[in-house]
């Protein structure tokens, strides 16, 4: 560590901010910004800012401005009543403002200053487990607060010629590529541009799935073979070492700012830059030491990177290289095929933990598609910069340039296609605790030093060998322990759909149920929050999906997750569809068979009377009744499915959407419950005194959303809950809510902490 001295100042740094974490101060992930102004825009969400335009984006609705060294404005009257924010001028650093209709106009130039109004909110936060983190992703980007409904006050007529400037190349490139790359268009711009917009979900889906995803994001790769080449190519023509390197330097940093300035394309400029500086200046290029010092650059810049996964599997991929190196030369082999073999397994190993934190799932099929995309991705990467280039010219020479990188595309897709229909392609190993992650790279680098210290000695053939075994026992291990997932007991988690229902139950038996899983407020909410939740907890098999009734809010998301299954999206597997059994069926019923029989499940039919045996887990079907039907559309709430769930002394149950009429009818079959899904979103049509009182639930949740039409929660049914000594809770609250339960003891988590000093977890009953 001695002779790399930046890596050390890193790992410091890197401990410093993780303390800092730790003690709550938000350098890593919070919000930085005084507790009091925080509190003063929350109370006064009603703002006017002023600021720089960094980028204009459109979204599906509206378009949206990336303002920088942005300043809250207060009226004097405002400031008068604040005693800690007496400025007319706040700093609130960056801000993503989002447009009202009417005051969308054409795109605004970077470096154009902007006074806008609006609705100034917090980026919202995660409300399920598994889900995309927005406030870590934006705090990278120092960007705390949306402003939503923007109005554009007044707007500067100046701007940065420059800036604007690199946008304008940049359209006019993906315009080319809009124009002579055809479909494969989204493609080479996600590529060349680092322009991911124009991506479909399932051209990103199947990368993902055949871990080729880093190839549509501008990484190191993409910076060093065209640095490199920008290099050579300058070289060749005769303009010298020192010319060559400056103009190859200057260039990459304009093409990471022209392409967004994503991490890991920060990084490899940052390495870039200290290689071609080493050159120019005969001094010797350490990468680790460069390495550390690009990481130090951009944790200085912004801490969150350091729980952002951006930069953890990029900075991981880079070690996994080096690491790669060591296994080779254990391996004492010359052969190309199998030391890139190697080098991708240990990019892998490498980064396994924080892939499987981040997103519960790794490409199997990766390590070995790599070995076709590597030593080919150049060839895109030079078809596209040069077919763009050319286009600026000519259409017809860009089309032609455009065709190599065209047909090793279209050989992408047909391997990610078929690796998706491969039941092996994904290992779906969870969410990993810090524990976990920690042995994991305890018994890694105990390998990797086993193999430096073994190749070093040079003994024989069989020697090698031992070690190399001794090394996949150890990296096996590590892998084992960091997909060990055990949690004694039944869990129910409500997850935060919106307005709709969304819920799994799981048990330590390896029994896993989703009983509905849809919305009327989110849409995708089978890609988001449900497919999510379930990677990040290692289901990669449901024992069954429960449908209540066939209404969109119940359904949506299973409808989603039955289309992925069946087009090879994902690596989540279904046995059993569970549907009503009525004698009448209506559209979306019908398809839901469609789709379930297309993926190869089983479709069967609940009835009153049926159970469901899954361990020591038991469900009771309680309705519908055998001879149910659906008159009309109004009956569809009423004839849905009502399950009682039993795991020991624990009773829960699962109401779908039921109204007053069939709790009526249910009534001889109830007892009391230890848990209660409220039933219709705590509609006050539903949840009767007379039903509460033969249930007398300890727990009820209730899943709606906080901006939802319909009034729900009804203030009536809570009031109803409350008298019978019921606890409630909200996911449109607390998020997902959790309940578990060894059969005895019970216990709930809220995703989301009410209060920032309450408990997460308490016992409500033993």
């Amino acid at each position: 560590m001695g002779k790399r001295p930046m890596c050390l100042v890193c790992i410091l740094l890197a401990a410093v901010l993780c303390f800092a974490d730790w003690l709550g101060i938000s350098f890593v992930r919070g919000n930085p910004l005084p507790e009091a102004l925080q509190a003063w825009i929350k109370s006064h969400p009603d703002a006017v800012i002023f600021g720089e335009v960094q980028q204009c984006a459109e979204t599906e609705n509206s378009q949206s401005i990336y303002l920088k060294n942005v300043s809250l404005l207060l009226t004097s009257e405002r400031a008068e009543k604040s005693e800690k924010l007496s400025s007319q001028k706040v700093s609130i650093e960056n801000v993503r403002v989002f447009l009202k209709k009417e005051s969308v106009m054409e795109k605004i130039p970077a470096g154009t200053f902007l006074k806008v109004s609006g609705r100034l909110v917090r980026v919202p936060e995660t409300r399920n487990p598994g889900e995309f983190d927005s406030q870590q992703y934006y705090a990278c980007r120092h960007i705390y607060y949306y402003l939503k409904e923007g109005v554009i006050e007044e707007k500067s007529e100046s701007f940065s010629a420059y800036l604007q400037g690199l946008l304008n190349i940049r359209e006019r490139l993906a315009d080319i590529f809009e124009n002579a790359a055809g479909s494969d268009a989204p493609v080479f711009e996600a590529m060349v541009l680092g322009e991911k917009s124009s991506l479909e979900d399932e051209t990103k889906i199947r990368y993902q799935m055949a871990g080729m995803i880093h190839i549509l994001a501008i990484s190191g790769m993409h910076i060093s073979l065209l640095g490199e080449g920008v290099n050579r190519l300058l070289k060749k023509a005769g303009f010298g070492i020192f010319i060559s390197g400056m103009l190859s330097l200057g260039l990459m940093v304009q093409y990471g700012m022209m392409t967004g300035g994503s991490v890991a394309a920060m990084r490899a400029v940052c390495m870039f830059l200290m290689s071609m500086g080493a050159q120019l200046l005969g001094r010797c290029y350490d990468s680790l030491n460069a390495l550390g010092l690009s990481a130090l650059i951009l944790l200085l810049n912004a801490p969150a990177n350091l729980y952002s996964s951006g930069f953890l599997l990029s900075f991981g991929a880079v070690l996994g290289i080096r690491t790669g190196a060591v296994f080779t030369g254990l391996a004492g082999t010359k052969n190309k095929i199998l030391s890139a073999l190697i080098s991708s397994v240990s990019v892998q190993m490498a980064t396994l933990p924080v892939m499987l934190y981040f997103y519960g799932e790794v490409s199997v099929i990766g390590v070995f598609l790599n070995l076709l995309v590597l030593p080919t991705v150049g060839i895109v990467l030079a078809s596209g910069a040069l077919g763009g280039l050319a286009g600026l010219f000519s259409m017809k020479a860009a089309g032609i340039l455009l065709v190599p990188g065209r047909i090793l595309l279209l050989l992408y897709d047909t391997c990610c296609e078929a690796a998706g229909k491969l039941p092996w392609c994904t290992w779906i190993g969870g969410q990993p605790k810090l524990w976990q992650a920690g042995i994991y790279y305890g018994l890694f680098f105990a390998a990797l030093f086993t193999a430096k210290w073994y190749a070093r000695r040079k003994e024989s053939r069989h020697f090698r060998r031992d070690a190399g075994i001794l090394c996949a026992v150890l990296i096996s291990a590590g892998v084992f322990i960091l997909g060990w997932h055990y949690e004694q007991g039944l869990t129910i988690t409500c997850l935060d759909v919106g307005q709709g229902d969304g819920i799994v139950l799981e048990t330590s038996e390896g029994y896993d149920f989703l009983i509905d899983g849809g919305s009327s407020s989110k849409s995708k909410i089978g890609q988001y929050q449900i497919l999510p939740y379930l990677k990040s907890r290692g289901i990669s098999c449901l024992d069954g999906i429960l449908v209540s009734h066939t209404d969109n809010d119940h359904i949506s998301g299973i409808t989603e997750l039955l289309d992925l299954m069946e087009n090879g999206l994902t690596g989540i597997r279904a046995e059993k569809l569970i549907l009503p059994g009525w004698t009448e069926k209506n559209e979306a019923y019908e398809e839901l068979e469609q789709k379930a029989l297309g993926c190869g499940m089983d479709v069967i039919y609940g009835n009153c009377g049926d159970v469901l045996q899954a361990g020591r887990m038991k469900i009771l079907f309680l309705a519908p009744g055998n001879k149910s039907s659906l008159n009309d559309e109004l009956d569809i709430n009423e004839e849905g499915m009502v399950w009682e769930v039993r795991y020991g002394n624990f009773r829960g149950l699962f109401t779908g959407d039921i109204g007053e009429e069939a709790e009526g009818n249910l009534l001889p079959l109830l007892s009391d419950v230890d848990f209660l899904k409220v039933a219709h979103h705590g509609s006050r049509y539903s949840t009767g005194m007379a039903f509460l009182e033969k249930v007398r639930p300890e727990l009820g949740v209730i899943s709606c959303s906080s901006t939802n039409i319909y009034g729900h929660p009804s203030q009536e049914t809570i009031e109803r809950l409350r008298i019978i000594g019921c606890q409630v809770e909200y996911t449109m609250k607390s998020g997902a809510v959790k309940i578990w339960t060894d059969g005895q003891k019970k216990s709930v988590t809220r995703w989301i902490s009410r209060k920032q000093d309450e408990r997460h977890e308490k016992n409500i009953c033993t």
